[in-house]
């Protein structure tokens, strides 16, 4: 006994649209959180790889081509974004309400300087001291 099969050249009106490559069902997906997450610590693409040990491409792609984030690197990420893996990974909100003591950018800096000469860790903050000072005046004046 053969069914009786029509053919239908366009999709039936019960069959769910098709979905891009690179679409996913979720309003915001890992790209879009790590970007996010990146920009709020105040990284760019280049300055987060140099601190998780990868190229700037890589970065680009997890942010714009891949929604499956990377495993080996979702421990290190959520380091230095100063974010859980569950934020990174959507499964609990960004809390961004108070900051860290001090961003995991700035600590490896501190380090950097600490092991500097004498004279040009002076210099050096003493560069950082006028900075500061020129915000503080700055900040008085408005």
């Amino acid at each position: 006994m053969h069914e009786n099969r029509v053919y239908s050249p366009g999709r039936l009106p019960t069959d769910p649209p098709a979905m891009s490559k690179h679409a996913t069902p979720q309003a915001e997906g890992f790209g879009v959180r790590l970007a996010a997450l990146r920009k709020a610590a105040g990284y760019t693409q280049q300055q987060l790889a140099d601190e998780i040990g990868v190229s700037r491409r890589v970065v680009a792609y997890y942010e714009t081509e891949s929604e499956h984030p990377p495993a080996n690197l979702l421990v290190d990420l959520a380091r230095v974004l100063n974010a859980s893996t569950d934020e990174l990974l959507g499964l609990a909100d960004a809390k961004r309400s108070k900051p860290a003591a001090i961003s995991p950018r700035l600590e490896r800096r501190v380090r950097q300087i600490e092991r500097l000469a004498p004279k040009s860790k002076q210099q050096l903050l003493g560069l950082i001291d006028t900075f500061i000072a020129a915000e503080q005046i700055k900040r008085k004046a408005n």
